[in-house]
């Protein structure tokens, strides 16, 4: 009887350090705008993540999860950032990136508004900082020019 939990265990264990590898891959990817597209796919992946681990009440994995969504999402914004790129004049990744922001700010949304009261405070930070990344984002592209 003892067997399946030292087991199961294990694989949660590996399943949190895959997703911290997968963030790595991401990381190591040359072209920018494709990273920054990688990181959005692997926020949405870990957003599904936590959603499932808190409907199974698994704690560790559902903070884990929104932590790696949260990095993920960050690391989308610093990949175009760093791509040198004038958001005005090449919109396509930018705009790509909005999008897929909003969309995932909107999933924050929704969980926040499922979790319980006591877990709101781990899920507000994340959907606020997808906010202002996404806001950001879209201010580079629809601003002011600059002179």
């Amino acid at each position: 009887m003892n067997r399946p939990l030292p087991l199961l265990l294990l694989l949660i264990v590996a399943s949190c350090t895959s997703t911290a590898l997968d963030l790595e891959t991401i990381r190591k990817q040359p072209n920018l705008e494709k990273r920054s597209e990688l990181a959005l796919a692997n926020a949405d992946a870990a957003l599904d993540r936590a959603r499932d681990a808190y409907q199974k009440g698994e704690d560790t994995i559902f903070r884990t999860s929104l932590a790696e969504a949260d990095d993920s999402i960050a690391l989308s914004k610093q990949s175009l950032d760093e791509s040198g790129k004038n958001a005005r004049k090449s919109p396509k990744y930018f705009k790509r990136a909005e999008i897929g922001i909003r969309r995932l700010s909107r999933r924050l949304d929704n969980l926040r508004i499922e979790v319980s009261v006591e877990d709101r405070p781990v899920v507000e930070p994340v959907f606020s900082r997808a906010l202002k990344l996404q806001e950001e984002i879209l201010l580079a592209i629809m601003g002011k020019k600059k002179d």
